[in-house]
């Protein structure tokens, strides 16, 4: 017989207040043209891609989440004090250690978090909106800040006519905490590390530290590139249409919640293209609101959701108490969706 007194926390979670940052610069299709042979007219046929947010060296990963925290916790009504865990997730940190949630944690006001990182691409926020959910109802924290921040920028080889486009920066936060009925679905969950290599950085640190020229990629100049991320776009789409549909389709069934029933659907933004064919798939009706935050955006990765979120409840698109199908995918190829309670 165990001598471990088992852990109590509460029923449910839910999500209670969400908040966004978009760096002040907006690039629109003209500025990415300089340096590929394309069209604006292809741009937005191809990604449905308008214009893009990029960070200037003063908003870093770290200042963009601490203004999306602060938005979040006052959406929430919850104080920085309040906060058990920090859970951060990202790509575009370039310190393998510490955890940026660490410094988040602290410039938020925290005090002393749990506070970690975690590396799930454009299904990260799903990934960190479950371990909050786990933490509330085990008993381990009684509200959690779930931050999905990028500065893709960084990350953007801007002569690679497939991708240049795409990528976009900012931060999305959320405030999960306690509550008395079911606010935050089960989630479907998954990992196809078999379609690794359709989404990917162009070479490891390691081979650009080291700098073996034969290994890096050069530009039109003979110069090494800074690594980048690439992707094998129509493998990506197929996989997108074809297969996150099914999972989005599982994440109602596991809440019980048909299509007719939904309110809104908040997919990554990753492409236009992408959203309506998953919304055509899933036959929703016309009355649910569907984000279509990338049009101004662009691909934000793990911040793509919550940013998506904010921006439909501020502008009065979707209302607190809607229920809503958030769905997550990318580099992994992994993936991620659960059914919530807008906050």
């Amino acid at each position: 017989m165990s001598k471990i007194k088992p852990s109590k926390g509460a029923p449910y979670a839910r999500i209670m207040g969400v908040g966004g940052y978009r760096p002040t610069r907006v690039v629109p299709n003209e500025v990415i043209l300089e340096k590929i042979d394309s069209s604006d007219e292809w741009i937005r046929s191809r990604s449905g891609i308008a214009t893009r947010h990029w960070a200037s060296p003063e908003e870093t990963v770290t200042a963009m989440s601490v203004e999306a925290s602060g938005k979040a916790l006052a959406d929430a009504g919850i104080a920085a004090e309040q906060i058990g865990a920090v859970i951060v997730s990202t790509v575009s940190h370039f310190k393998q250690t510490p955890a940026v949630a660490t410094e988040i944690a602290d410039k938020v006001g925290a005090g002393k978090p749990a506070a970690f990182d975690i590396s799930a691409g454009c299904a990260g926020f799903g990934y960190g909106l479950t371990l909050a959910k786990g933490m509330i109802v085990e008993g381990s924290a009684e509200y959690v800040l779930v931050i999905g921040v990028e500065r893709l920028s960084d990350l953007t080889d801007l002569e690679d006519r497939a991708t240049a486009f795409l990528f976009g920066d900012g931060a999305g936060a959320v405030v999960v905490g306690p509550s008395d009925e079911p606010h935050i679905g089960p989630t479907v969950w998954g990992s196809e590390g078999d379609k690794s290599e359709t989404i990917k950085q162009t070479v490891p640190w390691n081979d650009f530290y080291v700098g073996d020229v034969s290994k890096l990629p050069l530009n039109e100049a003979g110069e090494v590139k800074f690594p980048a991320i690439t992707q094998e776009g129509q493998a990506v789409f197929r996989w997108a249409v074809f297969e996150m549909a099914k999972v989005a389709q599982q994440a109602l069934d596991a809440a019980g919640i048909a299509p007719a029933d939904l309110d809104v659907f908040i997919p990554h933004q990753a492409n236009m293209r992408i959203i309506d064919s998953m919304v055509k798939t899933l036959k929703l009706p016309e009355h649910v609101t569907v984000a279509r935050d990338v049009e101004t955006t662009g691909n934000t990765s793990a911040a793509s959701i919550p940013l998506a979120m904010e921006r439909l409840l501020a502008t009065g698109q979707a209302k607190s108490g809607d229920t809503a199908l958030v769905i997550g995918f990318g580099a992994g190829l992994v993936y991620a969706a659960t059914v919530v309670t807008l906050p």
